[in-house]
């Protein structure tokens, strides 16, 4: 199994806590390529930073799904930034899963207990983690949505330069807001589930390890593409000025989904 993984902003220094989370978090047998977006902004904290990065994930993969690189193909794909940009709209663009780690938390929480709440690492961030949530239909079950509130040194020590912080709001989650799971959200805390893991007394979720095991789930079911349905691929029309790699995964899905559609 050969999954891409993408981180949609273009720090390198969170680009290697996802790779090292995610390759910890892989099967055996399960290879990985792990890239950076090419453009966009050092961390994603609002609606539009995400329309931007949306842009970046779907080159990334239009690149890994074109021609040539369809001789080696990849079997799925983990969006790796909480808030998920470009979902779910990048399902139409990929024949193979596409898995955000914002819906591969949820769903992991969802599945260990009723109520959850999510550690993010602003204030700024939390509108768009709501309105994340709300999409997935589990508004009703989100018992918090807690937030660091200082500046922040360097996104890639987020980890290191608030570690306390992140525990003492998790247990607060758990004491105050009637938290049955942890979500610690965003690519800048991959990993810090493993440490905290015993020190917050519900279960834990790192977004990377589960974003890599949801997908790993997902390529083994064999479920199909989309070829009909909400999340079919976009109908053919006249476009321009897209990437020769865009517009040449648009015209694969298309014909893709066209061959498999009834004659009339």
């Amino acid at each position: 199994m050969k999954l891409l993984v993408i981180n949609p902003n273009i720090s390198e220094d969170v680009t290697a806590l996802i790779e090292s989370e995610a390759r910890r978090s892989a099967s055996p047998g399960t290879s990985l390529v792990v890239r950076t977006a090419g453009h966009g902004v050092e961390y994603i904290e609002t609606r539009f930073e995400s329309l931007i990065a949306a842009g970046a994930v779907a080159e990334i993969i239009a690149e890994h799904t074109a021609e040539p690189a369809a001789e080696d193909p990849i079997d799925g794909v983990v969006v790796a930034a909480f808030g998920d940009p470009g979902m779910p709209a990048l399902k139409e663009l990929a024949d193979v899963p596409v898995v955000g780690i914002t819906e591969a938390a949820l769903c992991a929480a969802a599945l260990q207990g009723h109520r959850f709440s999510i550690i993010a690492i602003s204030d700024r961030i939390r509108p768009w983690y709501l309105d994340c949530v709300e999409r997935f239909g589990l508004g009703g079950r989100l018992a918090s949505i807690r937030s660091i509130n200082e500046t922040l040194n360097a996104i890639g020590s987020v980890q290191q330069d608030f570690k306390e912080t992140l525990l003492a709001l998790s247990r607060q989650a758990v004491a105050e807001d009637g938290a049955d799971v942890v979500i610690l959200a965003g690519a800048p805390l991959a990993g810090l589930a493993r440490e905290l893991r015993g020190q917050i007394p519900v279960p834990v979720v790192d977004g990377i390890s589960a974003g890599i095991r949801i997908a790993e789930a997902l390529v083994g079911l064999q479920c199909g593409p989309h070829r009909g349905g909400a999340f079919a691929p976009p109908p053919v029309k006249a476009r321009k000025g897209l990437s020769e790699n865009l517009d040449a995964a648009l015209t694969a899905a298309q014909t893709a989904s066209n061959a498999a559609s009834p004659a009339k």
